[in-house]
C-alpha cells in the first residue's frame, strides 16, 4: 500500500480506517544511532522536550473516500529526526486538527508557546497521534482532537455540533485530517475562555488564541498548511 493519496488538495473523507501494527517502524529499528545523536542536539537547543511516545506512518492510501493506513509507536525522538529530514521513503506523519468554528463564523486557532518544538506557529489546537488515540488498534480521530483542544485550550467540544464528515489534505510535510467544531459563542468569548484557562497553567503549552475571521486574515507565524484550510471554512457551506 505505502503511500498512494493525491497531494496538496482537500479530501472529503468518510471514514478513517489507520490501524497501530504492534510491530517496530523500520525507521526506527534502522536508524537507532541516528535517532539518539539527533535527539542529544534537540534536547540541547530545547531541554523542554519530552521522548513520549507518539505513532508514524508506514503506509496511507485514499480509497473511495476513506483513509486506510497503517502506523507504529515510536519515540518523539524517532519523530524528531524524521521531521528533520520529511524525504525518507516509507514514513510519514499524520495530525489530526479540530477545526473550531465560532458562533460568528470566524475560526479560533491558537499560537504555540516558545518553549515547544514549534515556537510562535499558529494552527488549530492539535498534537500527534498518541497510542491512546487508538481503540482495539484503530484510530479514534475525535478523541484526539477531543483530547488535544482539552490540554491545550481548557475547551470541552465533547458536546459540541460537528461536520458530518473529516476532510483531509496531505502534502510532502504530511496529512492532516481535519472536521468542523461548532461553538455557539462569538469569537471573542471563546478566546476569552481560553485565555482564561492558559492563565491558569504553569507552563502552557500555547501563548493564547488567534481569532481568524475571513479567508484573507492570515496571522504571522501562520504555519502553511493552514492557508487552504482557512480558504477552504470560509468559500462556502461544506458539510
Amino acid at each position: 500500500m505505502s503511500f498512494d493519496l493525491p497531494r496538496n488538495i482537500i479530501l472529503p473523507v468518510d471514514a478513517v480506517d489507520v490501524r497501530l501494527d504492534p510491530g517496530p517502524h523500520p525507521f526506527e529499528r534502522d536508524n537507532a544511532q541516528a535517532i539518539a545523536d539527533n535527539w542529544q542536539r534537540e534536547t540541547a537547543a530545547n531541554p523542554a522536550l519530552f521522548d513520549g511516545t507518539v505513532v508514524l506512518l508506514s503506509a496511507l492510501s485514499y480509497r473511495d473516500n476513506s483513509l486506510v493506513g497503517r502506523c507504529h509507536a515510536v519515540r518523539y525522538s524517532t519523530f524528531m529526526l524524521w521531521r528533520g529530514n520529511r524525504q525518507v521513503a516509507g514514513a510519514e506523519h499524520a495530525y489530526a486538527h479540530a477545526m473550531l468554528v465560532a458562533g460568528d463564523n470566524a475560526l479560533v486557532a491558537i499560537r504555540m508557546a516558545s518553549h515547544t518544538v514549534n515556537p510562535g506557529r499558529v494552527y488549530f489546537a492539535a498534537g500527534s497521534l498518541e497510542p491512546v488515540d487508538f481503540r482495539d488498534g484503530l484510530v479514534d480521530v475525535d478523541f484526539n482532537m477531543m483530547r488535544e483542544v482539552r490540554e491545550e485550550t481548557g475547551l470541552d467540544l465533547s458536546g459540541a455540533a460537528r461536520g458530518k464528515r473529516y476532510y483531509a489534505m496531505s502534502t510532502a510535510s504530511g496529512t492532516v485530517i481535519f472536521r468542523r467544531y461548532h461553538e455557539p459563542a462569538s469569537a471573542d468569548e471563546v478566546a476569552q475562555r481560553i485565555s482564561a484557562f492558559v492563565a491558569t497553567e504553569a507552563e502552557p503549552e500555547i501563548e493564547g488564541p488567534v481569532i481568524i475571521r475571513h479567508a484573507a486574515d492570515l496571522p504571522d507565524g501562520l504555519m502553511p498548511h493552514m492557508k487552504p484550510l482557512i480558504e477552504w471554512h470560509f468559500s462556502g457551506d461544506h458539510a
